[in-house]
């Protein structure tokens, strides 16, 4: 299916007001450089808590209560009000191709049975198209659904929208006796908009480990989380990794914080503080510390090290930022 939208000019990620009146051509012109860094970050933002459901992916047997594996998902919907939103319906079209392909083997029965197997190319006008393929086995009764709803978030993966849930890899939850999840994990601030914002963003290294949220049975990975947190106190400066750990955890040793999901988060926020302070760093070099002697006035900070909180370094650095850009 595919239709014929148009195109919006307006800026792509401004959520304020109605689009502006601007003429459509059959031939956009693109984006610059600038705007598409914007677009991008902004379908690259998490999406509401309220919009993500959970999907059990695997259950024990044999064992009670029956566990499973769960990991985060948003469904179409969610998608597309997001391209809406940035872009009017206008701005963006996507067009399916469907294909059948047999003799493939379906391991769980050993049966043999054909797929089906959709493509989804997803066009942003002014920017560019990409293309991902969904697959289901022909026999379920929503297999096209499926595959399409597959390909669809797969293509938009590829301009950002959604991508940051691949980072989870599964969080084990108690389930109910029709295999549902009795409680759901709670999200780590990076996986929300405000967090994202914020600058926090989930380690490539862990992936799924800041959704678990029961410290007792997660005692080594408490200790390590603890013990990163620890190596950043010097880094950030005492009076920077005091004030997260109270503004977050409302302690001032890490040792005291004892739900694991609270630690990841402390040690999100101290990441995000590390990485601020190398690019205020950086940006010193080019400016001078003198450029820096107005941006601390204006926010009443008697010097860098009286930073205490992570908005204030984010302030800071975007406004010098902003003053090494000027001519």
């Amino acid at each position: 299916m595919s239709a014929t939208n148009g195109h919006a000019r307006e800026n792509p990620v401004s959520l304020a007001g109605p689009p502006l009146a601007t003429s459509c051509t059959t031939t956009p012109p693109p984006y610059s450089a600038d705007q598409v860094k914007e677009l991008v970050a902004a379908l690259e933002v998490p999406f509401d808590p309220s919009q993500i459901e959970w999907r059990v992916t695997s259950a024990t047997k044999n064992q009670h209560p029956v566990r499973g594996q769960v990991i985060p998902y948003a469904n179409q919907r969610a998608y597309t009000d997001r391209l809406n939103a940035l872009l009017t319906p206008a701005g963006w079209t996507r067009r399916y191709t469907i294909h059948t392909s047999a003799n493939f083997e379906r391991t769980k029965d050993r049966k043999i049975a054909a797929k089906v197997l959709v493509t989804c190319e997803l066009t942003i006008f002014g920017v560019g198209s990409n293309s991902a393929t969904g697959e289901e086995w022909a026999d379920d009764d929503n297999s096209c659904t499926a595959a399409e709803a597959q390909a669809f978030k797969r293509s938009c993966a590829c301009f950002g929208l959604g991508r940051y849930l691949y980072y989870f890899t599964g969080t084990w939850v108690d389930l109910d006796d029709r295999k549902r999840p009795k409680s759901v994990p709670q999200l780590a601030g990076w996986a929300t908009p405000a967090g994202w914002r914020e600058g926090l963003r989930p380690d490539s290294s862990a992936h799924s480990n800041s959704t678990i949220n029961t410290p007792k049975t997660h005692s080594s990975q408490a200790g390590s989380v603890v013990a990163e947190i620890e190596t950043l106190a010097e880094p950030l400066g005492r009076r920077l990794y005091r004030g997260i750990l109270r503004d977050v955890a409302r302690v001032w040793n890490p040792r005291d914080i004892e739900e694991v999901s609270v630690q990841q988060r402390v040690l999100e926020y101290m990441r995000c503080a590390d990485r601020g302070l190398a690019r205020l760093k950086g940006t010193v070099e080019k400016t001078g510390p003198k450029a820096l002697t107005p941006i601390l006035q204006a926010l009443g900070v008697a010097s860098l090290d009286r930073v205490d909180n992570l908005q204030t370094l984010k302030r800071i650095v975007l406004d010098l930022e902003s003053a090494a850009a000027k001519p």
